[in-house]
């Protein structure tokens, strides 16, 4: 044989070798095992998840943020978490999801202005995500009146991107204004609106660290879509499905939040009072009273109750506790708006269905659920997150009655595992009346429903003083990598 039919031949055994590498290398890996924290934020939610291939972990990290401590937690309570997360990622999260830009979902994202000084958006930073998964309202390249994300073609011009932003400076006045109205409110008022004001804030750090965190990986600002996310190199095995919001060129209802939905809602009746409608330049105005009554008395300081003559105190108990409730009502319906943006992602792997809604209100669900081949897939869901901290109207008995892996239905695999990130006496109030639209968070009907039905139930409010998490192990079908 000569030189160069040798030389031929060990090409030719060379790219068979190559080939089959490439192949080898190419092969569609799964993990083995799946581990989800949940861990103890108080009112919040932070879960990890940890997918176990045979060579290596990849974890995903959905949301992390808190608007209260449990009464015995620890001051430090959000570093204590960062850190834990950082520990059980092993300093590298593969993706980031952050739901919306509700407090209670990113605050933990926020960075210090101090560069000696670590915060607990600082701590997540390091652990350098690869891909960031945000609502297509956070899309910062979208144009201020965008129907949709800046990947998705068409045109329109409803300000609903703008809209949020302005929504949030009401909010901000309204936390404010909180301060100067306790004379007078009802304490379970004033608690409301101080929290719901604070809730719906900004969050400019954390949203500017996550923007920075995707801009340094990969970000998608995603919306409801058939086809799953192309996390393929970031998660193989994998499929993760967005199954909301819907952006204003599916549906345009994530721009309102039903007060009525008898048929959806946790309740036995519907709301007995409705939000007087009023047209976008009312809204318009009473914007910019609330921005200037803001700027006009920020700073003042409220008079002491003791020091007002006594003849006027009736009248300003009275007068401050119509504002407090006219707040309430306003905040109450952005708390919504900013809601229907929650991501809501169905995550499918090894045989298992896990479904992350985040704090989905039904308008929110309404497009997804419109969808036939949508019911089909939630009716064997295996994990559930449960929605907005067990709230009535983020939970629609649809899709609890769809699931098939309920005890009750006697599956014959695990029953349904569901999972509750939530604090009481935080968000709304307990109520007997059964008019009553703004019932409690966790709604008790809502909780016993769950423990009854899941195969296993867990709260964060069964976690013990000293326990920031609750570790749960699934093992899952599907070959690993060679």
């Amino acid at each position: 044989m000569t030189t160069s039919k040798k030389t031929a031949k060990k090409q030719t055994a060379s790219k068979k070798s190559g080939s089959k590498g490439t192949l080898k290398r190419a092969k569609i890996r799964s993990p083995n095992k799946l581990t989800i924290r949940s861990y103890q934020v108080g009112f919040g939610d932070c879960f990890l998840l940890t997918f176990h291939y045979q060579h290596e972990r990849r974890h995903v990290l959905i949301d992390f943020g808190s608007t209260g401590r449990p009464k015995d937690a620890p001051k430090d309570l959000m570093m204590q978490v960062a850190e834990k997360i950082r520990e059980h990622c092993e300093r590298k999260l593969d993706v980031i999801v952050a739901t919306h830009r509700h407090q209670d979902h990113i605050s933990g994202f926020a960075t210090s202005d101090n560069p000696e000084k670590e915060a607990t958006g600082d701590i997540i930073r390091s652990c350098s995500p690869k891909v960031v998964i945000m609502p297509w309202t956070e899309d910062p390249d979208a144009p201020t009146d965008a129907r949709h994300a800046t990947d998705v073609e068409g045109v329109g011009l409803v300000a609903f991107s703008k809209t949020l932003t302005e929504m949030q400076l009401v909010a901000a006045s309204v936390a404010r204004e909180e301060k100067h109205l306790r004379f007078g409110l009802n304490q379970k008022v004033s608690g409301q609106l101080a929290f719901l004001g604070q809730d719906n804030l900004k969050n400019l750090s954390a949203v500017k660290n996550l923007l920075a965190m995707g801009k340094a990986g990969r970000a998608l600002f995603v919306r409801y879509q058939d086809e799953p996310l192309d996390l393929r190199d970031h998660l193989p095995g994998v499929k993760v499905t967005v199954l909301g919001p819907p952006d204003l060129t599916q549906s345009d209802k994530i721009t309102s939040m039903r007060s009525k939905d008898a048929a959806q809602f946790w309740m036995l009746q519907a709301a007995a009072g409705q939000t007087p409608a009023s047209n976008q330049g009312a809204q318009a105005n009473q914007r910019n009273y609330l921005f200037q009554s803001a700027a006009t008395f920020g700073n003042a300081t409220p008079i002491p109750q003791h020091l007002t003559p006594p003849h006027t105190r009736w009248f300003i108990r009275r007068m401050n506790s119509l504002r407090g409730n006219q707040l309430l009502s306003l905040v109450r319906i952005l708390d919504g708006v900013l809601n229907n943006t929650s991501v809501i992602l169905l995550i499918e792997v090894g045989g298992k269905k896990l479904l992350f809604p985040g704090d989905a209100q039904i308008e929110n669900w309404n497009f997804a659920l419109s969808k036939p081949h949508v019911v089909e897939m939630l009716g064997d869901v295996d994990v559930y997150k449960v929605g907005h901290h067990g709230s009535r109207n983020a939970n629609p008995i649809s899709i609890w009655k769809g699931f098939k892996k309920k005890k009750s239905n006697k599956p014959s695999g695990d029953p349904l595992q569901t999972l509750m990130s939530t604090m009481a006496d935080k968000h709304g109030g307990h109520s007997k009346d059964p008019k009553d639209p703004y019932t409690e968070v966790p709604r008790e009907s809502l909780v016993e429903a769950l423990k009854k039905e899941s195969g296993n139930f867990f709260s964060t409010q069964m976690l013990d003083p000293d326990e920031l998490y609750k570790e749960f192990n699934i093992e899952l079908k599907g070959s690993s990598d060679d």
